[in-house]
């Protein structure tokens, strides 16, 4: 059984889940970086 399975797909709450989380990380590490940046400046 391998996690590739097209049949094994995940449900559809899953799969909204996992891509609002990437969301959240994409956002939390640019917030990082301008955070860096600004304090970098001053």
């Amino acid at each position: 059984m391998l996690w590739s399975d097209p049949e094994n797909e995940p449900p559809k709450e899953l799969r909204e889940t996992e891509a609002m989380l990437r969301r959240m990380g994409l956002l939390l590490a640019l917030a990082m970086l301008v955070a860096m940046f600004v304090l970098g400046i001053h």
